[in-house]
Order: C-alpha cells, then sequence, then structure tokens
C-alpha cells in the first residue's frame, strides 16, 4: 500500500499573532495564493472565538488548538467549538485511542453532518528531533514514533496527520493515500528555519505526498508578504507540472 492522492497541495497561512489587524492585513496581503487560514494557540487565546469567527469568514479554518487531555474534557471541547464551524482541527495522538475515538465521535454528534471538519492528529511537533525525543524517554527517532502513532490515531477514527515533511513519504508507503496529510515545517529555499528542525521546500513537501502544507513566518515575516504566499503558490502549481 503506498502512493500520494492525487492532485495538488495546498496552502494553509499560519497566522501566529494577539494582533487582529496584523493578522486581517496577512490575509488580505496572502490573498487568493492560500487556500486557508491556521489560527492556533496565540490568536485564539488573546481575541477569543468571536474574533476567530470574524477572520475565517472567506476561507477554511484550520484550527490548531492541539487538544490533549482525558477523553471526556476533550470531547466536551469539540463540541464547544461546534459554532466556530473549523474545516479542520488538531487534537494530539499521544492522548491515545479512547481519546481520538472520543473526539471523533463529538464530531459526529455536535456537527451539522455536512459540516464535519477533519479531525487531525499531531504526531511529532516539528521543533523536535531524535535527542529531543529521547530525552522524553520516546525510543527510536522521530520517523518510528511518527508511524507508531499515526497507525494508532487513523485506526482510532482520526481522518488525518499533522506531521514533518520528513515523514511524510514513509506515511504514504505504510498508509496509502486516504490519510489527509497536513505538514508544518515548510521552508523556501533560502529562508530562515527558526525553531524548525525536520523542514523542507514546498515543492519536496508536494513530491513526498503533502495533501496540505502549512507556511507562517516565511510569509509573514517577509518583505512582501502577499508576493511570498504568490511565490510559494506557484511553486506548488509548477511541481503539478512536472
Amino acid at each position: 500500500m503506498s502512493g500520494r492522492r492525487n492532485g495538488p497541495t495546498r496552502l494553509i497561512l499560519a497566522v501566529d499573532t494577539t494582533d487582529p489587524i496584523q493578522a486581517a492585513s496577512w490575509l488580505e496581503a496572502a490573498g487568493s495564493s492560500c487556500d486557508a487560514i491556521k489560527l492556533g494557540l496565540e490568536f485564539t487565546y488573546a481575541n477569543g472565538f468571536d474574533a476567530v469567527k470574524r477572520l475565517a469568514t472567506d476561507r477554511p479554518l484550520f484550527l490548531d488548538l492541539k487538544l490533549h487531555d482525558i477523553p471526556n474534557t476533550v470531547a466536551a471541547a469539540i463540541r464547544a467549538l461546534a459554532p466556530v464551524r473549523p474545516a479542520m482541527l488538531t487534537i494530539h495522538a499521544a492522548g491515545g485511542a479512547a481519546m481520538i475515538e472520543a473526539a471523533r465521535d463529538a464530531i459526529e454528534t455536535s456537527f451539522p453532518p455536512d459540516e464535519h471538519p477533519i479531525l487531525l492528529a499531531v504526531t511529532v511537533l516539528t521543533s523536535l528531533d531524535a535527542e529531543a525525543l529521547h530525552s522524553t524517554g520516546v525510543a527510536g527517532g522521530p520517523r518510528q514514533q511518527v508511524l507508531r502513532l499515526g497507525r494508532l490515531a487513523l485506526a482510532a477514527g482520526a481522518h488525518g496527520l499533522v506531521c514533518s515533511p520528513h515523514e511524510v513519504a514513509p506515511l504514504r508507503d505504510a498508509l496509502g493515500a486516504d490519510p489527509c496529510l497536513v505538514v508544518p515545517g515548510i521552508r523556501p529555499a533560502g529562508a530562515a528555519t527558526d525553531d524548525q528542525k525536520r523542514i523542507m521546500t514546498p515543492a519536496e513537501a508536494h513530491r513526498a505526498g503533502a495533501d496540505w502544507i502549512v507556511v507562517g513566518r516565511p510569509i509573514t515575516r517577509a518583505a512582501d508578504p502577499g508576493a511570498m504566499a504568490a511565490a510559494i503558490a506557484a511553486e506548488l502549481a509548477d511541481t503539478i507540472l512536472e
């Protein structure tokens, strides 16, 4: 069982700021180059869910809260998110099968049938390398842990996974084309790596089999965010035509 999905790799703009005016400015600059918006802990904690809904009115919302708690608490949190209507939301695969099953059940019972968000299980954060994982007691490197958690999460009902670009191809080889793979840790050639340890360019991530790539600081910190977003979108489009 192997292979990537047929079709494009789409771009998610990660809007990581506490300032809603700045966030709106980045979104406007990126324009149609970005297919979805990611809002996470930083923006949500600072501004609340009403601001999240206002900002994400014209494109799909990837709500990246990385829920990780006992099953009942995670299920209750997801039920509370129904009015926000995210297109995708994240939980930690390390929460275990029962937590993932509870999250999937909460989606199916709390959201309208045609508005179920894609439930994404975060495997290993892109800021962690083998040494950092070892310090937490995880045997083996990131690839082994991602495959382990990926299999567990999908069997428990997750629709897809969040993984670094370095684990996309091994996941495709092991799990096939069906799981939705959302991939942070993307850096255009020549961009700063920041706090990311396992990175690739947009084109490399597409070739590996990513369905979505998540890009934040390379766009939002660029001298011209709109031009950078357009360049990444063009790189993805050119890769499809290869």
